[in-house]
């Protein structure tokens, strides 16, 4: 036998006995066979560089050193989910789903890790690539780190597609969480908090063989890519299985929302048994020709529900009541707990929300209050225990004035919320809106982070966004902890920022109730930051799900003196403020005032470029059928009863190539 062939079949033995140990649970030979076996492996490869290949199982051992992860794009945008509490607002999700969707509806129901969420990449059966969740839009390439666990399967066997992604996460068993605080604990280090913060951690340690040393796993659940050939999620699930990954079994197809509440009953009691973190149970609509009508909102697929287990509830002190300022000038009253442990973590804060909580609990400082930590990042306040009040205790008095900068605060009807109005002065405001045009779904500068920001402005180099304009090398290169490099970075950024798109810098701008989809349709409206600006509410609200309080608040932002001085400097700088040459040339009125429902499967273009095609020419997508629709776009496999419903409704239904054809493409 050949040394390449002995090099050969020793890797396809060592992935063989991985796979078998860390996706199968079946240990075939013995951890010093492996080890022999592994370092035969190596000295071969050692005295035989010519036959390197980077996916050879002793690269599991880590080694590569990555001081800057490199933010990468992801092909597909990895979204967050709606959550339930209730099995009311899984009964209303279903309502939801069953009348934009055709025929019977069958759920897959799976486990819901807490652990880091992790998108991998593959290439003709390679891992090539592996990116931390980000914002959803973009995240950190840790492709060396993730290639050190094991369950990651670094080449795939079977009949896999040319090119897929892959998304799941990345869990650290108790049994080795507790393994490795009882080692730093004997070392006099302190212990790790809890196991998905130390998954999460993992991911981002410069040495890969240092992650090669915990014992994380990886498990998968959902698969994303063009030409699958995957009908449905289950079928994905054992696909994945098929080619290698570690998918847990827990996963079930069920056929009615009841089948779904008692999957949901049996987890929430057998959670306890698992080897993992598990917070929860993932429903999602089984069928992908289902999931392709249904869609997504800006930020949640519809097809997809989490439903979250009771949350765990602890009691403490609460020691002060503090207020913080946002960058919209709200204020938000803050707990200062007296420190308790609560679902792995130390809680030391809490929010109170607003002063109608406050009131309504009648929370006081010194009370022995209930936290409970759910599906909110930050722990609540739920309840008092009044057995055990100080008699000496007073009601809450709610502040009249900023905390910050001491203006009177101000509470506008039908607001939870009291406000700074002090726009201009108030420091937290300023830099909180400086942090949102920076942030990465707005203007994403590069080299420029929050703290960056709140030493400008203490620093009096800018004072509001478009002052970042003005900033150069050497106003930066004393700031605390700001080398060369970083300094040219953070300028180089900040010149880059000028090509965003005008969505986005709408976006940035941080007018109060404009978020991500509410900018794209102003900008597809008005196209031009002027034409905005001159807008009346009434204008405004004949804008396509624009209400009266968006159309108030987007007129006073352009009301105001000190805005229309910060618009005309990002002008003049050269920021985007109308929409592209190309961006327009896409766009028409062809449709306007035409409302559309696609249904069904499409083969010349994708279902959301079909979407896309209708907006960028005036025309509104329905999500289901009523007499406001003026036409059906039916593709293959459209279902009988929405067919039936149009038809009743005397709708136009349109092929494929009928709705090219209106648009003359």
């Amino acid at each position: 036998m050949t040394i390449e062939a002995q090099i050969q079949q020793l890797r396809d033995e060592l992935n063989n006995y991985n796979y078998k140990y860390y996706v199968l649970d079946q240990s075939e030979i013995s951890d010093f066979e492996f080890d022999m076996k592994l370092k035969s492996l190596q000295d071969l490869e050692a005295k035989h560089p010519e036959f390197y290949d980077e996916n050879s199982p002793t690269n599991r051992v880590g080694g590569t050193i990555t001081k800057n992860f490199n933010t990468v794009v992801h092909d597909y945008r990895m979204y967050s989910l709606d959550n339930s509490y209730s099995k009311d607002d899984l009964l209303a999700w279903e309502q939801r789903v069953k009348k934009m969707v055709d025929g019977d509806v069958f759920y897959t129901c799976e486990l819901k890790y807490d652990g880091a969420s992790i998108s991998l990449t593959y290439e003709n059966g390679v891992l090539t690539k592996a990116v931390t969740r980000g914002d959803g839009v973009q995240g950190d390439e840790v492709t060396a780190n993730i290639k050190t666990i094991k369950s990651v399967p670094l080449k795939l066997k079977g009949d896999y597609p040319e090119k897929f992604d892959i998304r799941g996460e990345i869990v650290l068993p108790f049994d080795g969480f507790n393994k490795m605080n009882e080692d730093r604990i004997e070392i006099g280090e302190e212990p790790y908090r809890n196991p998905r913060n130390t998954a999460s951690g993992s991911l981002k340690l410069q040495d890969s063989s240092e992650v090669a040393k915990r014992p994380l796993e990886c498990l998968l659940y959902t698969i994303i890519g063009r030409n699958l050939n995957i009908q449905s999620q289950i079928e994905g699930l054992q696909k994945a299985r098929d080619w290698g990954f570690k998918v847990p079994s827990a996963a079930k197809l069920v056929h009615s929302i009841d089948e779904v509440f008692e999957f949901i009953e049996y987890w929430d009691v057998h959670r306890h048994d698992l080897p993992y973190e598990t917070d929860g149970v993932v429903i999602k609509v089984n069928s992908f020709q289902h999931q392709d009508e249904l869609g997504y909102t800006a930020k949640a697929p519809r097809w997809a529900m989490a439903y979250k287990f009771k949350a765990e509830q602890v009691s403490t002190r609460l020691n002060e009541i503090t207020y913080q300022v946002g960058r919209t000038g709200a204020i938000t009253p803050v707990a200062n707990l007296e420190p308790v442990e609560l679902a792995g973590t130390t809680v030391k804060r809490a929010s109170l929300h607003n002063a109608d909580q406050i009131a309504k609990l009648d929370i006081r400082e010194g009370d022995e209050v209930f936290v409970e930590k759910g599906g909110e990042i930050i722990p609540k306040i739920i309840a008092v225990d009044l057995t055990q009040r100080p008699a000496d205790s007073q009601p809450t008095i709610y502040i009249t004035h900023c905390p910050e900068c001491h203006t009177e605060l101000v509470r506008q009807e039908g607001e939870a919320q009291h406000y700074c109005p002090n726009y201009n002065g108030c420091k937290p405001q300023i830099i909180g809106r400086i942090q949102h045009f920076i942030s990465r779904k707005a203007m994403d500068i590069d080299g420029l982070g929050g703290e960056t920001v709140a030493l400008l402005v203490n620093e009096d180099l800018i004072h509001n966004y478009s002052d970042l304009y003005e900033l150069t090398k050497d106003d930066v290169l004393p700031l605390e902890r700001m080398a060369e490099k970083s300094a040219d970075n953070l300028i180089n950024g900040i010149e880059l920022s000028k090509q965003v798109p005008f969505e986005r810098v709408l976006y940035a701008l941080g007018i109060r109730y404009v978020g991500e989809t509410v900018a794209k349709k102003l900008v597809k409206h008005f196209k031009y930051i002027d034409a905005i600006a001159e807008a009346t509410e009434e204008t405004l609200v004949n804008v396509d799900e624009i209400g009266v309080k968006i159309a108030k608040s987007v007129v006073a932002f352009f009301q105001s003196d000190e805005n229309k001085i910060i618009i005309d400097r990002l002008k003049a700088f050269g920021v985007s403020l109308e929409i592209s040459v190309e961006a327009l040339a896409n766009q028409s009125d062809e449709l306007a005032g035409k409302v559309f429902v696609v249904s069904g499967v499409f083969t010349t273009v994708s279902r959301d470029e079909l979407k896309k095609m209708i907006e960028d020419n005036g025309g509104k997508v329905g999500s289901s059928i009523s007499s406001k629709t003026s036409f059906v776009v039916a593709g293959d496999k459209m279902g009988p009863s929405k067919r039936a419903k149009a038809e009743k409704l005397g709708i136009e239904i349109l092929s494929e190539n009928d709705f090219l054809q209106l648009l003359n493409v």
